[in-house]
């Protein structure tokens, strides 16, 4: 098969700011993120013009790749020909899990856009992943307590993951080349789901996160849906009126972050 140059098809194509298009082009990154789904069933979010599908073709056991753009599908079915591959025209967030039949793991350079979207449905699904995504995110997902970028995404995300940052992506390796730089990260879900009602009061825990606890859940009280006194006994009860939200281990929020919605939902 001839090599394709992919970015003077992309240049030809034309591509779509609103779908967060930037393509990988270097097939090195794809081969190493491909590694992962040997002789797996894998899912791939946003193809596109397929470097890290073909890789996955060689390896993988089956490929399930979700397109939303039609053309990128069109040019896919030309220049892809595998029985391994199954390919489904759509927005991944409204397929059913269903429609994707069996996964082992999802293996994506996943547009920016959706990084909190994704990482919730696998946490939902229990399913690994292996995805390249913005690093200012990535950073924020394994911040730790004490650190500016821990936040809501910080704690949810140890609660639920163990992730490993695998490495990062200059700029130069996508058409368009994006503003920021991207890294492959492994997130692989621990199990214990959180409620939606219990991630909204993490979040607005953390919303206040550099208040102390006590100051930070009278703030929020009203957005939780809770009377002031019932936000101070809950703070009181950790004992230290000078800790602050993120000085907290997640394992603590957690704890807190239930009681307030058990008072919310008697």
């Amino acid at each position: 098969m001839e090599k394709i140059d992919y970015k003077s098809v992309v240049k030809n194509m034309g591509y779509s700011k609103r779908l967060s298009q930037n393509f990988l082009l270097n097939e090195e990154i794809a081969k190493s993120e491909a590694q992962y789904g040997r002789e797996r069933d894998v899912l791939e979010i946003g193809p596109g013009l397929g470097v890290l599908t073909a890789r996955l073709l060689k390896v993988a056991k089956s490929v399930t790749a979700v397109e939303k753009d039609a053309r990128m599908c069109e040019f896919l079915d030309s220049n892809i020909r595998s029985k391994k591959l199954k390919l489904i025209n759509s927005d991944f967030l409204e397929v059913e899990k269903a429609a994707l039949g069996h996964i082992d793991i999802m293996i994506s350079n996943i547009p920016y856009s959706i990084s909190s979207k994704v990482v919730m449905w696998l946490s939902e699904n229990d399913i690994p992943a292996v995805l390249c995504m913005q690093k200012e995110f990535v950073d924020r997902m394994l911040a730790p307590p004490g650190t500016r970028e821990y936040s809501r995404l910080s704690v949810i995300s140890s609660l639920q993951f163990r992730l490993t940052k695998m490495f990062d992506v200059p700029p130069s390796n996508f058409y368009p080349e994006p503003d920021v730089i991207s890294t492959v990260v492994y997130i692989k879900p621990i199990g214990g789901g959180i409620k939606d009602g219990v991630r909204n009061v993490i979040g607005a825990i953390m919303s206040h996160k550099k208040k102390r606890v006590r100051n930070a859940l009278v703030d929020c009280s009203k957005q939780i849906g809770i009377p002031k006194e019932i936000a101070i006994k809950a703070a009181d009860s950790f004992g230290n009126p000078e800790l602050r939200p993120f000085q907290m281990q997640p394992a603590m929020i957690l704890d807190l972050a239930e009681t307030l919605y058990l008072a919310q939902n008697p």
